[in-house]
């Protein structure tokens, strides 16, 4: 019998469901595939990052579990302090705790565990903002109570992020709040704006390098081969694995570009892997399914009962459209090289638990489907 009182709740939206698990397994296969060579190189045995990624991702599970089970409306007396914490974490990067790999500062090493203050600010900017613009539904279209608040947030974050240096999650955080605020109705004018600054910012931030580490980075990609062995190495090997491929690929495990030619293929470049292994085919399936998953996102969001819930589901389908986006671009230099992880697929803990918590509070939202006493007019800003 129902509880008196309590809300019946639909089941998850089963399609996101499958796309979620499909994509972590396939990450993991991928993942093991792309390590093999590498893994042998550096541990001397040639699951080490399988063994990793299979617990990354079971674990993730555990945490996607809990978040479609957690009611995510409770999130929003958690979001001001879910913020406050993550800020903590990006400047605790810049203490003797920050822990140095390739040149940046991006974890945070106690003992054997790493945390990437990065990756926490994501979903914690996602659930802050939804919670800021939903208080009131007209205040995005105020300058002074929805616009400069956040704003100001996006160059916080994205500033601290900048100093490790990061480039590409500071782009990524700054792109989150910005589509949110799009979607809960910022005026054009303020978006045009917002993107005419934001590309001042980033052509200032290349130009003002002083080691000039960026400028190299960003003049490389138009034409890597003039630099093959140098600057234009990571993306000259990307290139020469997608060529190699063709239409339906060399073979699962077959690739050539993965024998210590790619650096760290499982990571940020896996996409490489997976067009020379699987070919053209393999990569407009998997992007297929991407763009099926984020389709089921906006639906989501369209359906939610509420504003922090639309605009919540808005924040997780745009963080993974964009990374998504940023990762092809990169790999097929259509922009600078810059460290973006392949959503569900990249190895790397960090990523993969957020990504997987974020699609069970995506599931969560879908079991709140919109009641049908809730019109358009209500989701909108006054």
């Amino acid at each position: 019998m129902q509880t008196a009182g309590r809300k019946k709740l639909a089941p998850g939206d089963f399609v996101l469901i499958l796309l979620t698990l499909g994509l972590v397994i396939f990450g993991v296969i991928m993942v093991f595939s792309a390590s093999y060579y590498w893994s042998i190189d550096k541990t001397g045995s040639p699951y080490h990052f399988l063994i990793r990624d299979v617990f990354w991702a079971v674990s993730g599970f555990c945490l996607m579990i809990f978040a479609t089970i957690f009611d995510y409306h409770r999130y929003k007396k958690y979001a001001p302090w879910l913020l406050g914490i993550s800020i903590f974490l990006l400047a605790l990067v810049l203490t003797p705790l920050g822990r140095e790999v390739n040149g940046a500062t991006r974890w945070i090493g106690v003992g054997p565990i790493t945390l990437m203050p990065g990756e926490i600010a994501k979903p914690s900017v996602i659930l802050f903002t939804a919670w800021w613009l939903s208080l009131e539904p007209g205040r995005i279209l105020s300058v002074t109570k929805g616009i400069m608040p956040l704003l100001g947030l996006a160059l916080l974050d994205g500033g601290l992020i900048m100093l490790q240096p990061n480039m590409s999650t500071a782009m990524t955080v700054i792109a989150i709040i910005v589509a949110m605020m799009f979607i809960a109705g910022l005026r054009y004018k303020y978006l045009a704006a917002a993107a005419v600054l934001g590309g001042v910012g980033i052509f200032g931030l290349i130009f003002s390098d002083p080691d000039g580490y960026r400028l190299k980075r960003f003049t490389s990609f138009m034409d890597p081969f003039a630099d093959a062995l140098g600057d234009g190495y990571q993306v000259v090997q990307s290139l020469l694995a997608l060529g190699s491929g063709g239409i339906l690929g060399l073979g699962l495990g077959k690739s050539v570009q993965k024998n210590l030619y790619l650096p760290e293929p499982q990571n940020d470049f896996i996409l490489a892997i997976i067009g020379e292994e699987l070919g053209f085919v393999g990569m407009l399936l998997l992007m297929l399914a991407y763009m099926l998953l984020i389709w089921r996102g906006i639906k989501v969001a369209m359906d939610a009962p509420d504003r922090f819930g639309m605009l919540l589901a808005s924040g997780i389908t745009a963080m993974i459209a964009i990374q998504v986006m940023l990762n092809v671009a990169v790999v097929t230099s259509s922009m600078p090289a810059t460290g973006v992880t392949l959503p569900f697929i990249s190895y790397g803990g960090n990523a993969l638990w957020i990504f997987m918590f974020s699609m069970g509070v995506l599931l969560n939202i879908s079991r709140h489907r919109r009641r049908t006493d809730i019109t358009e007019q209500e989701m909108r800003p006054r």
